[in-house]
């Protein structure tokens, strides 16, 4: 942990000498950004919240967690690495912060990943580069969250009962991932009825019936795990199984893409093609396909501008749908331009497409 920090806090310096003469500090507020540069510490107390209890403030002689003594003696004993001093003000006194970082800044300015004045400006896109670039450190990080998110996944559906409300299937999937140290950051349920009308299909109070779709983006470390799984109560009909089939063949076409130098966008036009191909010419615009993901559920969402390339270490989660059915995992690009699914739980029901092993419905 030490020495990736270290790294990273090596690429915040550079950032800072590649910078304007009057940027002094790095101010990383964001729950992302805090894993990122904490090498998986969090600074979440409030999970629904874009920022945390806590900031990490960087110079080039320094690096430091700024809190308040509500949460410090918590972070030291169990978040923070060794690598960075804290400071800590009064919690009813946020100036006494604001004063300190004046002081170790000289009157300089600072660059953040949310400025919240005139004295900061916005990461360089360098910086943001190297967040979403995995270290083999925060891979094998990543490859824990995945395995995790992937067998409470299958442990709910396997359990789930066509009488359980999305509520109680959504809830399932909360405590399973709670169990497993995860944070729920999304758990979306749809039943029966409500499967073929709405892509995202928040939980209700609704019986799922004959068959349900969970969907989990799961946060461990900072870093989150995405997919998608349905379960059935009785056989699918023929179209509905069908629907799955094509859905499968469409994010093959995109996963066989995903290699270095790929950008955004062409994989963005190639899924529009792949759709148009199986006759839902309008499936691309009826649902975001997903992107690059990583210290955000989606770190960059692929459109038809997205001129973002792909490299190895980055991680991508693809969400191809259609009505009734969709399919999502979390992948890394390695070496050589081969993917590894990070999310996939060989006791979940599977078939393979195109070489790699992707999900089925759960008959229950």
């Amino acid at each position: 942990m030490n020495e990736e920090v270290s790294k990273k806090l090596e690429l915040i310096r550079e950032t800072l000498r590649e910078t304007e003469v009057q940027v002094q500090g790095v101010r990383l507020r964001g729950t992302d950004w805090f894993a990122w540069a904490t090498a998986g510490a969090s600074n979440t107390v409030l999970l629904t919240a874009e920022t945390g209890v806590a900031e990490v403030l960087v110079t080039t002689e320094d690096a430091w967690v700024l809190t308040d003594e509500i949460e410090a003696q918590r972070l030291k004993d169990e978040e923070l690495p060794a690598n960075f001093k804290v400071y800590v003000n009064p919690w009813a006194d946020y100036a006494a912060r604001e004063s300190f970082v004046r002081d170790v800044i000289g009157g300089g300015i600072a660059i953040s990943d949310r400025p919240i004045s005139n004295l900061e400006k916005p990461l360089p896109p360098s910086l943001q580069i190297h967040k979403r670039v995995m270290m083999s450190s925060e891979l094998d990080r990543y490859r824990q969250v995945g395995q995790k998110a992937s067998q409470a996944m299958t442990e709910v559906l396997k359990a789930a009962k066509p009488t359980w409300t999305e509520y109680q299937l959504a809830g399932a999937g909360a405590e399973a991932l709670w169990a497993q140290g995860l944070h729920p950051a999304l758990t979306l349920v749809a039943g029966e009825r409500r499967l073929p009308l709405y892509r995202h299909a928040t939980a209700t109070g609704e019986q799922i019936g004959r068959q349900a779709m969970l969907v989990f983006c799961a946060r461990g470390y900072g870093l989150y795990a995405n997919l998608t799984r349905f379960v059935c109560f009785g056989e699918l009909s023929g179209e509905q199984a069908e629907l799955h089939s094509h859905v499968r063949e469409v994010e093959a076409v995109i996963l066989n893409l995903c290699q270095p130098g790929t950008t955004l966008d062409a994989v963005y036009h190639a899924l529009a093609q792949a759709y148009e191909q199986h006759g839902f010419p309008n499936a691309i615009r009826e649902h975001h396909q997903g992107g690059s993901t990583g210290y955000l559920a989606r770190e960059i969402v692929a459109n038809p501008t997205t001129t973002d390339t792909l490299a190895e270490g980055i991680a991508v989660a693809w969400n191809p749908s259609l009505v009734g059915a969709k399919i999502e995992d979390t992948f890394v690009i390695l070496k050589d331009g081969k993917l590894e699914n990070l999310t996939f739980d060989p006791n979940f029901p599977n078939v393979e497409v195109e070489g790699r092993l992707r999900p089925v419905p759960l008959y229950n």
